[in-house]
């Protein structure tokens, strides 16, 4: 794996002539970062791309970088919380009013249901009416369900975005008292081309980093971090507990702006370290 920032006043590509797998962080911050971005992913492969998340500072963010949000064609939701969908609203009505296109989102039908009748309707069924009826999902989308994928300890489902290939597992992230995944409302992580884990926003969830992180195939895990125990994301604290080889290659993110006095312990504890906002991590 090589890292690399993007230097200042470079434009944010989103297609390269290699075909190595690149992960651009849009932010690494929690949901209530006031100096990092929300911990959106944009997944390059190629001419291929797929946006994991577009929340409320995400359309300013990549405006400030020179890619607007209108060059995104294809899209991934984890989960229905402000800093992962806060943008899809503005996705929804450039594309069908402005540039008069519609973008691509992988999604299972019944999360498609979930985000549309919970979170995105309201601003964006009754602009218009179709048949004197409001507008639906598929009205602002160009929908691809990705597939059941069997033999996996949990609810698992794959799609190929281009030469990109998604594994989608349930998470266990809301609410704080649920004791399994299947207990949890609807949230997702990925396993990237079967060398990446992205846990998303998840409680601490040892058995989902066995059963998808601990192949060897997998080169890196990029892991939700908060700096206190309790509530509804994994912390420091229970993430060093994990195993020793597991601790050497995952990244932390979605964690707080104090991040700084953490740092130490996070070295201690024998992590690869912060993922970093503006910095691609290219796998060959």
């Amino acid at each position: 794996m090589r890292i690399e920032p993007l230097a200042n006043g470079e434009k944010l590509s989103l297609s390269y002539e290699d075909e190595e797998l690149r992960l651009f962080f849009i932010g690494t911050g929690s949901a209530f970062s006031k100096i990092l971005n929300q911990t959106n992913l944009l997944i390059i492969k190629g001419k291929d791309h797929l946006l994991v998340d577009c929340g409320t500072k995400t359309p300013q963010a990549l405006h400030s970088i020179g890619c607007p949000l209108s060059n995104i064609r294809n899209y991934f939701l984890t989960h229905t919380h402000a800093d992962h969908i806060g943008g899809v609203e503005e996705v929804c009505l450039t594309s069908r009013y402005m540039k008069k296109k519609k973008p691509a989102i992988c999604i299972p039908e019944y999360f498609e249901n979930i985000l549309w009748d919970y979170s995105l309707a309201g601003g964006a069924a009754y602009n218009e009416r179709t048949g004197g009826k409001p507008l639906t999902f598929g009205d602002f989308w160009e929908i691809k369900r990705p597939v059941w994928a069997a033999g996996y300890p949990r609810e698992t489902w794959e799609a190929d975005i281009g030469s990109i290939n998604l594994k989608i597992f349930r998470t266990m992230h809301i609410p704080d008292s649920a004791s399994t995944w299947e207990d949890s409302f609807p949230s997702f992580g990925l396993v990237i081309d079967n060398i990446i884990l992205f846990s998303s926003d998840t409680r601490f969830d040892p058995d989902m980093v066995r059963d998808y992180g601990s192949n060897k195939k997998i080169q890196a895990i990029f892991h939700d971090c908060q700096f206190f125990t309790g509530g509804v994301h994994s912390s420091l604290e229970e993430l060093s507990t994990l195993p020793k080889d597991i601790r050497a290659k995952t990244y932390l993110m979605h964690y707080q702006d104090s991040w700084e006095k953490v740092l130490p312990a996070v070295e201690e504890a024998g992590f690869a370290g912060f993922a970093r906002q503006h910095v691609y991590y290219i796998f060959p």
